[in-house]
């Protein structure tokens, strides 16, 4: 599995069509946050975003939406008024291992909340990505949809 999405049939990487974000470096969270805040009672001012199309297989994290990275861009105001409305605090994105396409669409998501003057809600990747979860072992891979160990040992 890959940690960034393929070339265009051009040649050109997906993302060539958007501008970079301004937020290079967005804030993360290790995977024992995201396994706390996913086992916390109560309500979830959270959202868990899997950013992956072409390598989505062995299984996602419970709970997580699956909004590929290539059409992300276009989607970011609306996907911002619908966490809003919904008192979302936190949005954690993830792919493979969190370095291109994760980076790159919570780079872009806090880039939105910034020109909003928003300082309630945080965009952030999950550090290592599905990858460092599954690496976790049997306390994370127990909390994923879908998990399928074969495609982990590839």
């Amino acid at each position: 599995m890959s940690c960034e999405a393929p070339p265009t049939a051009d040649g050109s990487p997906w993302h060539a069509a958007f501008p970079s974000p301004r937020t290079t470096k967005p804030g993360a969270l290790t995977r024992k946050d995201v396994l706390e805040l996913l086992q916390k009672e109560g309500s979830k001012d959270f959202v868990l975003v899997d950013l992956r199309r072409n390598d989505y297989e062995g299984g996602t994290i419970r709970g997580s939406i699956n909004l590929p990275a290539q059409s992300l861009y276009p989607t970011i105001p609306t996907l911002y008024d619908l966490f809003k409305a919904g008192s979302v605090k936190q949005v954690i994105w993830y792919c493979g291992s969190s370095g291109g396409r994760g980076t790159r669409a919570a780079g872009w998501f806090a880039d939105h909340i910034d020109d909003k003057g928003d300082t309630e809600m945080k965009s952030v990747i999950l550090e290592g990505g599905i990858k460092g979860w599954v690496k976790g072992g049997n306390e994370y891979t127990e909390t994923m949809i879908g998990y399928a160990e074969e495609a982990w040992s590839k």
